[in-house]
């Protein structure tokens, strides 16, 4: 069946309908990870959001869902050059096709990504629908693009309940704005018992756990619209229990001590992502998935200083506290999908553990 995408600038691509053929707007971005679809499908960062792929060929491997980082798809939309008809993996359990059918993601394919990519990042970010319907006056949909935002999506991912992953080594409590399971998966490899609290947790409940350590992760949407959990994480600062943050509460930490952040033009995703550690000057490719970084241009330096930064736009991407036993980084060194090279961030966070006892 035909499909469309329309972006609110009023450009048009005609492509063939793949997974829901229900109409959904949302926020349009792209990925430029040339592996590991499954698991971009399947990070809670991209709620509210429609993903396109760069790479021309998705779902030659098919499904394996022992890959998935949580327990569902989170896109509202995937956007693809060319889905592969007839996956060839062993491990395969599963088509894309039957996959985004199954949790009534619609999707489409068969338009130029690249084109679309280089909108995208000459003009930003931009809303967008994709339809199977045929418009023939675009300024209804286009309406009611412009007046959608990605609102409320971390309660919406977040665990609904408290969990435990059993380990004989430190305790980490870890705060679920919309984790990945690899986060959990790499501190529990390392022997941490890791208990998983809910987003909206209060920092009391977390702290009468007596943790070792505490992490706070990744997750999607806007991070200054969560005050209620910026004003927690304040008083996890405020503790002496040292914290490790990625992406998303990396930010959190950021507003909770006064910083700024802004959106960027059309932020860092993809597995190939060059992260420079100012106090080594050693260079590590990273996996990212944000579209807002913290601003350092007024940072005060008797709270925080800057620990990385991005090579290629020279942005934030870490801060490292002052007196207290705090890093954040705005990267995924737990990968899935990309690179390994910042896995040395758990074992950084482990000896922090190790020197407050």
């Amino acid at each position: 069946m035909k499909a469309y995408l329309i972006l609110e600038d009023g450009t048009v691509f005609t492509g063939t309908s793949i997974g829901s053929q229900r109409e959904v707007i949302s926020e349009i971005v792209f990925n430029t990870s040339m592996t590991g679809y499954l698991e971009v499908l399947t990070d809670p960062s991209y709620a509210g959001q429609a993903v396109v792929m760069t790479y021309p060929l998705i779902g030659n491997y098919g499904i394996c869902h022992e890959d998935m980082e949580s327990a569902k798809p989170w896109p509202d939309g995937y956007i693809v050059r060319e889905l592969s008809r007839i996956p060839s993996n062993f491990r395969s359990e599963d088509t894309i096709q039957n996959f985004l059918k199954e949790h009534d993601i619609p999707g489409i394919c068969g338009i130029d990504t690249r084109a679309l990519t280089k909108i995208l990042r000459e003009k930003g970010t931009m809303n967008g629908m994709i339809t199977t319907k045929e418009y023939t006056d675009f300024s209804e949909p286009i309406k009611r693009m412009k007046e959608y935002i990605v609102t409320g999506v971390v309660l919406k991912t977040t665990t609904k309940e408290k969990y435990v992953l059993p380990g004989t080594g430190k305790k980490v409590a870890l705060m679920d704005y919309g984790a990945k399971r690899n986060i959990a998966r790499s501190l529990n490899q390392r022997g941490c018992e890791v208990t998983v609290y809910p987003a909206d947790t209060p920092a009391e409940e977390v702290l009468a756990g007596n943790p070792d350590g505490i992490m706070l992760s990744n997750g999607p949407g806007d991070p200054k619209e969560n005050t209620t959990i910026i004003r927690e994480v304040k008083k996890l600062y405020e503790s002496d229990v040292p914290i490790f943050a990625i992406c998303l509460g990396h930010q959190l930490m950021a507003l909770a001590n006064g910083m700024d952040t802004h959106k960027l033009k059309y932020g860092h995703r993809g597995g190939n992502h060059p992260v420079k550690d100012l106090e080594t000057g050693r260079v590590y490719i990273s996996s990212q998935n944000h579209g807002y970084v913290v601003d350092t241009d007024n940072l005060d330096p008797s709270v925080a200083v800057p620990a990385f930064v991005n090579v290629n736009d020279s942005t934030n991407e870490g801060l490292k506290y002052v007196g207290k036993n705090i890093f954040t980084v705005q990267y995924h060194p737990e990968a899935c999908p990309g690179p390994l090279d910042s896995g040395y961030l758990f074992d950084r966070f482990l000896k922090m553990m190790e020197v407050n006892d």
